[in-house]
């Protein structure tokens, strides 16, 4: 038996990580340390740095909400055409009928169930109402996502 899947090791996309985030990060910091040095005056600078850092911090907000947003989004479609994919081969059967009675959180947690325990599972989480946490205790043969991201 391996290891519990949230023992995987983050992904990192080197552009958003180590470019964009650092250099949004450094804007905001940079804005908000030039605001404070003239925040004293009433002027167009004032205001300017004070414009500058909003936009700064509303910019780094973005970057790190939508990124994450699409991904995972992404992520989750794929793993329900994954489980529909994985469910066929070994049932002969589609698992469409049964998605209307899965929680999307459910469908995720099913995902780490070794082929030979799936159809139980599926099974048992529907007529249950399993928690995703309770199908992954029930997990005897854990399946690894190393491409998450």
């Amino acid at each position: 038996m391996s290891a519990h899947p949230t023992q995987n090791k983050p992904m990192y996309y080197p552009l958003h990580h180590f470019v964009l985030l650092p250099a949004a990060l450094i804007l905001f910091l940079y804005s908000i340390r030039r605001y404070v040095a003239v925040a004293g005056d009433d002027s167009e600078i004032s205001r300017l740095w004070f414009t500058v850092m909003l936009l700064a911090g509303v910019g780094l907000g973005a970057l790190v909400m939508l990124r994450q947003h699409y991904a995972l989004t992404l992520q989750d479609r794929l793993i329900r055409l994954e489980m529909r994919q994985r469910y066929f081969e070994i049932t002969g059967q589609s698992l469409r009928p049964l998605e209307e009675q899965l929680q999307l959180k459910q469908l995720l947690a099913l995902r780490f169930a070794g082929d030979a325990e799936l159809p139980g599972l599926v099974q048992a989480a529907i007529r249950e109402k399993l928690s995703s946490k309770d199908i992954q205790a029930r997990i005897q043969e854990f399946h690894f996502d190393h491409m998450r991201v």
